[in-house]
């Protein structure tokens, strides 16, 4: 399955976020893509609430989503929404960080709220409160597709290993991890976990990501670190997408899967025990 990872810099205007998917797309599938993926937040990147407030949508009216789903359907393509920003009808007024698994006549076959809210103080300047505006998920997630089944997660997550390993238990073989990681800790640890993960589990670890520095929201400017990564499930980085925007293709290979749990079939040596 030829599969392209999408490395983008999302503004704050849902709309203009769109238009770059949409040629994008367009350019992956002409060079053959069939699996397309796009970073977290694909339809909005924003500091400010109040902006969130102004363009974010309920799912059912969600422009960005109904476009992606047609452009799904345009090319004929399967496509992981890495996730939308939207609104929910939460009595504190958060919104859902959610990403969708699109067929390719634009069905929605799969949802996933993110799970894990990244509430961090990464340096005394660059603070994060994700629990304050979006309202955790509770229900681990996999989406069955032509290719295997994908075990899907967001960002904050990866740093949760009995969420994909209750996903490789259940069936995954591949695992989407769309972020927007900083650049701080991105530099740290990001490739050390995604390589972890698609070890541990002997799983393909696909991580579409966000790069660059964003437009200002009411003066404030967010960074993400960039890197988009596919590690196969013997750990080994296929691709590492830099800081560029840009679209990155490869060959996801099935029997490398099986390959891995041939050789070190450690999902069948998991055993319970009792606590410390």
């Amino acid at each position: 399955m030829k599969t392209a990872l999408l490395q983008i810099t999302s503004s704050d205007d849902p709309a203009d976020n769109l238009r770059t998917v949409h040629a994008m797309m367009a350019e992956a599938t002409a060079q053959g893509a069939q699996f397309i993926l796009t970073p977290e937040v694909t339809n909005c990147v924003s500091t400010s609430t109040t902006r969130q407030r102004e363009v974010l949508q309920h799912e059912e009216n969600d422009a960005s989503l109904a476009g992606l789903r047609a452009l799904a359907a345009e090319f004929g393509v399967w496509l992981l929404i890495g996730s939308l920003a939207i609104k929910i009808h939460d009595a504190d007024g958060r919104f859902a960080n959610r990403s969708f698994m699109i067929g390719p006549q634009g069905q929605i076959v799969a949802r996933y709220d993110k799970i894990h809210m990244f509430d961090v103080a990464v340096t005394e300047s660059e603070t994060f409160r994700e629990f304050k505006n979006y309202r955790p998920g509770s229900s681990a997630v996999m989406a069955k597709t032509e290719f295997g089944i994908v075990g899907m997660t967001i960002c904050y997550d990866i740093r949760f290993p009995p969420l994909y390993a209750a996903l490789a238990q259940a069936g995954a073989r591949i695992l989407t991890v769309p972020a927007a990681f900083s650049p701080v800790t991105g530099a740290a640890h990001w490739e050390s976990l995604l390589r972890a993960r698609a070890i541990e589990n002997t799983c393909w670890v696909l991580a579409p990501a966000q790069t660059g520095t964003h437009p200002k929201t009411r003066g404030k400017t967010r960074y993400t670190h960039g890197h988009s990564m596919v590690v196969a499930p013997w750990g080994e980085v296929v691709i590492d997408a830099g800081t560029d925007p840009g679209i990155h293709i490869f060959d996801l290979d099935d029997s490398s899967v099986t390959e891995a749990r041939r050789r070190v079939p450690s999902l069948t040596h998991a055993r319970s025990f009792d606590g410390p």
